[in-house]
């Protein structure tokens, strides 16, 4: 598969975060985002603007585990 980003080919990375309770609000996203870019830039060797990260803030009623719900866990 290609991934095209900003109009290049060039290799990049789309990082996609889903957690419950730990992506919840910019401050902790900010904190978060410089973390894993300072990881991938140095690891990847990228350069920052071939890295997109996304986070998504997770209710825990609609994921399944262990034959509950995490609300009950």
């Amino acid at each position: 598969m290609t991934l095209l980003m900003n109009g290049s080919t060039e290799p990049c990375v789309q990082l996609v975060i889903s957690s419950i309770g730990v992506v919840g609000v910019a401050e902790q996203n900010r904190s978060h985002s410089s973390r894993f870019f300072e990881f991938l830039t140095k690891e990847l060797a990228l350069d920052q603007d071939r890295i997109n990260i996304c986070f998504f803030p997770l209710e825990p009623w609609p994921i399944g585990k262990k034959g509950t719900l995490m609300t009950f866990l």
